[in-house]
């Protein structure tokens, strides 16, 4: 394959142009698969650079390295003068710059506040309060979120994250900014705005240089420079223009596409999209009428109606969060109307009705397949699910593989495909079945070109050929076009359904005009938009004074510019305009933060802190973290303080006498006295003592010989045969104890009786007295064990899930691209749960006294300074398994086993340690919980104090910080 030269040729910068960074000869793996190869490119400084190509070519990794979130593995990368592979130059540079990862939201913390989220960031780059305060109020006037501070983030439309998230990378005022994939699954008027914010930015930070990838190749032609990517490696750089040029082609999508390999190419053709034919039957396949959908107050979709016609491809536009999906879901059953009705095929929509869903194949917006299937299976599974004959199984699934392009994938996880594949595996999907009707929520969003031209050529077979109705949401106006029909949503109401050339046509064929002006109208922006147009006045872009950025909706349901008030006002960005973008008013000018040049401190208490206050927020607004942790460890105590028990009493027994008299039934007697044994009904014969034990009905059989009566009374020796259950050899043995006693204390009785002809089985008396506990009640040594228990369980699991869940999220990402280091992060993780731990045990300590009646005779001090070194101890473990586990159900598996381990096998609450050998002792005298349970015996039965109990805090307070130590060993602060 040719490779075009990384430099520039003729582009926006010179080769004396300082760097804002590059990557020489840089090659990288994940396993099998290559992601870069070899590649070489720069960036300039004071330049907007674009990555254009596939999903899976490299271009996620290629930003990942330059920000330094990823190891570098061959090669050099530079940002902004530093090498990126040492840690020290990477460490100096890195306040410097930004990074917004790809999806929407990705760094966000989807329970904190817009303001909440913002300043986390802030505090992470240790900004003191009023410094970070002003940055935040600007940065939220910039880009109209100041009306939504305390919006959680989860709950923002996919723009309103999207601004959000460049919000939080700019806190620190880069002087590079990096972003992959900024403006995916986000409105055409929210990507506008998105990029009038950018270059605002930029007019405000000279020298500042921009690194993106982006899936919208409209949105790249108005970049300064691009870098065409596939396979991993650099197909050509240049202006778009220069491209375009290049390849003697007049759009850019297919000048992408004549730079790629031929083998690439191969296959590829203009796609054409020939009429429907008018079918003579007028019966909807799909239809709505007065749909609408309330969640408590806010009314997501309102009185919506429309008809699908069979084959037809219906098109659902509108801004983010405006109620497409919400919509699509009534449709498919996965949501009960509140009012309305709605049919599919003749038959009114109803999730129990299995015959009609069979023929309708449904993609959701976000990826929901199983990532624990390959794509093999994913397919194969759903082939099954729809009830496919088991002969067309495999065919159907290598047809799906063939037409998507996943042969190569069949293998490999969900997990570690690139967006636009996992979009191509959920279509496939949909249609494994062969439906009649295809209801698809975006089904190419993040998908290149020559794919999504693929998924379409595939739509307008099913729709041509097979007759299939298609019923798709999409936020490409390229994609619009090529539907049958449309409709226009805004605020959960339908706007406009029409043809996509009507809709256009009062706009000059502009449709993304036209969907602009439509919105601006419904949120009572648009008269002036209108009259302008109506006027005929156009203009290429707005003067200062009408420049700003606001929310126009309420709701989050699209962001609405005042500059998009006139919908022709088409922006066209060009290397020389892009740098000298309209200036904002003075009200949301964005002022640079005090310089991040100073020397970074190697441990900032305001970073920790930070990292501290985010984890207690998430904490209390997660009701089922929270109430684990609370009422969790109430259970524990209660179920296990009594279940676990070595008391033996009321065992069950039953005597068989094969002697039948007085002595003997007497003898019977004084067993069902004691508080040891209760008696049942008497045995039979040998066959009956057997069947009863086996089945568990006794615990203790007693046999009384014949003749026994008469040999006790001329003193000559007798037998009594007892059969114990011994499946439990310690509650065995207990039993043996108890019967050998009663049957001594039997034969004292007797010997007194009959008088010196008999002789007393013990010539003395002996009486066992107990130091601790005297009445040896089980309850008494557990709940103070179980206390450790609990406490090495909970707050062990916390700590594990606070970081493996932030890896599946994809928010550690902050932790790889923020000055805040390994030793910060981890502390600031485990105080919250440390402070948590505490608390629980104070509770459990009050119930263990006041409830359950466990007497607290010891030092109370001592106690409590054991039990914050033991919960140190105790989340110091858990943040030590977070650094090597990447999934929450394979982390609360190991930990689940290792905390119990170590609490019930290795820490003397039914062993003494004493009694151990070899790695058993070993792991007794080095774990936590043994220290902690002997601090807690001590102190609640044994009055012990600082002095007794000297030894175990001091190993206690050793244990939290070699495990503190060995996490920060082992976490990364880069991915591989």
């Amino acid at each position: 394959m040719t490779r075009a030269s990384p430099n520039l040729q003729g582009g926006a910068s010179g080769p004396t142009q300082p760097l804002a960074g590059s990557l020489r000869q840089v090659s990288h793996r994940y396993g099998k698969i290559q992601a870069l190869n070899d590649v070489s490119v720069e960036f300039p400084a004071d330049c907007l650079t674009g990555l254009i190509g596939p999903d899976g070519v490299g271009k996620s990794t290629l930003l990942a390295l330059l920000a330094g979130a990823r190891r570098v593995q061959q090669g050099e990368v530079h940002a902004l003068g530093a090498n990126l592979a040492s840690a020290q130059q990477r460490t100096a540079v890195g306040p410097r710059i930004a990074y917004m990862p790809q999806g929407l939201g990705k760094n966000l913390y989807p329970t904190l506040t817009v303001w909440e989220n913002l300043d986390s960031f802030a505090r992470l780059f240790g900004q003191r309060r009023a410094e970070r305060e002003a940055r935040m109020h600007e940065l939220l006037q910039a880009t109209g979120l100041a009306p939504f501070p305390h919006r959680p983030a989860g709950k923002l439309s996919g723009g309103m994250k999207q601004k959000l998230g460049l919000c939080c990378a700019l806190i620190h005022d880069p002087d590079l900014l990096i972003l992959d994939e900024p403006t995916t699954g986000v409105d055409p008027l929210a990507r506008r705005q998105f990029w009038e914010l950018i270059d605002h930015i930029r007019s405000q930070r000279p020298g500042m240089g921009v690194v993106v990838a982006t899936a919208y190749l409209d949105e790249a032609a108005t970049f300064d420079r691009l870098v065409a990517m596939d396979g991993g490696q650099v197909l050509a750089t240049g202006k778009p223009q220069e491209l375009q040029e290049r390849t003697g082609t007049d759009t850019l999508d297919d000048a992408f596409i004549a730079l790629l390999p031929e083998s690439r190419r191969a296959g590829h053709r203009q796609l054409t999209i020939p009429p429907r034919e008018e079918s003579q039957d007028s019966t909807p396949v799909i239809e709505a009428q007065n749909l609408t959908m309330r969640f408590g107050d806010f009314t997501a979709v309102d009185n919506v109606s429309f008809r699908i016609a069979r084959g037809e491809i219906f098109g659902f536009l509108g801004s983010n969060g405006c109620g497409k999906t919400t919509t699509m879901k009534m449709l498919t059953g996965l949501l009960p109307a509140s009012e309305g009705r709605a049919w599919l095929l003749g038959h009114e929509v109803d999730p129990r009705d299995l015959d009609t869903r069979r023929r309708v194949g449904y993609m959701s917006q976000s990826f929901s397949l199983y990532v624990e299937l390959t794509v093999r299976q994913n397919l194969s599974m759903h082939a099954k699910l729809f009830q496919l004959p088991a002969d067309e199984v495999d065919a159907r699934v290598a047809e799906m593989a063939e037409r998507f392009e996943l042969v190569d994938i069949l293998d490999q996880l969900p997990s570690a495909l690139p967006l636009g594949v996992t979009q191509r595996l959920s279509l496939a999907v949909a249609m494994i079945h062969k439906p009649e009707i295809l209801i698809l929520d975006e089904p190419t969003s993040g998908v290149d070109p020559i794919a999504r031209d693929a998924l379409w050529q595939s739509l307008i077979d099913l729709s041509r050929r097979d007759g299939v109705t298609i019923f798709l949401s999409t936020h490409f106006m390229s994609e619009a076009r090529r539907c049958d029909r449309m409709s226009l949503m805004h605020a959960g109401r339908v706007l406009v359904s029409d043809t996509p050339e009507a809709i256009a046509a009062p706009y000059d064929g502009d449709l993304e005009a036209a969907f602009v002006d439509y919105l601006l109208v419904a949120s009572g922006e648009g008269e002036e938009a209108a009259s302008k147009r109506e006027a005929g006045r156009e203009e290429a872009e707005p003067s200062p004074q009408e420049l700003s950025f606001h929310e126009g909706n309420g709701e989050g349901g699209s962001e609405l510019g005042e500059e998009s008030q006139n919908p022709s006002a088409r922006r066209v960005r060009t290397a020389e305009s892009a740098t000298s973008a309209t200036a904002a008013p003075a009200s949301t000018t964005v002022t640079a933060p005090p310089s991040t040049d100073a020397p970074r401190r190697f441990f900032d208490l305001g970073r920790l802190l930070g990292v501290a206050s985010r984890e207690s927020m998430e904490l209390r607004r997660d009701p089922i973290r929270a109430a684990f942790a609370f009422f969790g460890s109430l259970v524990l105590l209660l179920v296990l303080g009594y279940g676990i028990s070595m008391d033996v009493e009321d065992l069950p027994f039953a005597v068989l006498d094969y002697d039948q008299t007085t002595l003997s039934r007497q003898y019977a007697h004084d067993i069902a006295g004691s508080r040891y044994f209760t008696e049942r009904p008497p045995l039979l014969d040998a066959d009956d003592r057997d069947r009863r034990m086996r089945s568990g009905e006794l615990s203790l059989a007693i046999e009384i010989p014949p003749g026994f009566a008469r040999d006790v009374a001329r003193g000559r020796p007798v037998s009594i045969g007892a059969w114990i259950d011994g499946a439990m050899p310690s509650r065995a043995e207990t039993a043996e104890a108890y019967v050998e006693g009663i049957h001594a204390h039997w034969l004292q009785q007797q010997a007194r009786l009959l008088g010196p002809n008999v002789n007393a089985a013990q010539p003395f008396t002996l009486e066992t007295r107990f130091r601790y506990n005297p009445n040896v009640e089980s309850l008494i040594a557990m709940v103070p064990a179980v206390i450790g228990l609990v406490l090495l369980f909970i707050p062990t699991m916390l700590a594990t899930l606070s970081i493996v869940r932030e890896k599946e999220l994809g928010s550690i990402v902050n932790l790889y691209v923020t000055p805040v280091s390994r030793l910060e992060f981890l502390l600031g993780k485990q105080l919250p749960y440390v402070v948590l731990a505490m608390i629980n045990v104070l509770l459990l300590t009050a119930v263990g006294v006041f409830v359950l009646g466990v007497p607290f005779t010891g030092s109370l001090s001592a106690y409590l300074l054991g039990a914050l070194a033991y919960a140190v101890a105790a989340t110091g473990l858990g943040l030590l398994i977070s650094t090597f586990m990447s999934s929450q159900i394979a982390a609360i598996f190991l930990t689940t086993v290792l905390t119990m381990t170590l609490a019930v096998q290795y820490s003397g609450m039914i062993d003494p340690i004493a009694s151990l050998e070899g790695f058993a002792a070993f792991m007794g005298q080095i774990n936590p919980a043994s220290h902690f349970i002997t601090i807690s015996r001590g102190a609640f039965v044994k009055a012990l104090d600082f002095n007794d109990l000297g030894p175990s805090l001091l190993a206690l307070a050793a244990a939290g910080p070699v495990l503190l130590v060995l996490g920060v060993l082992l976490l990364r602060k880069q991915a591989r």
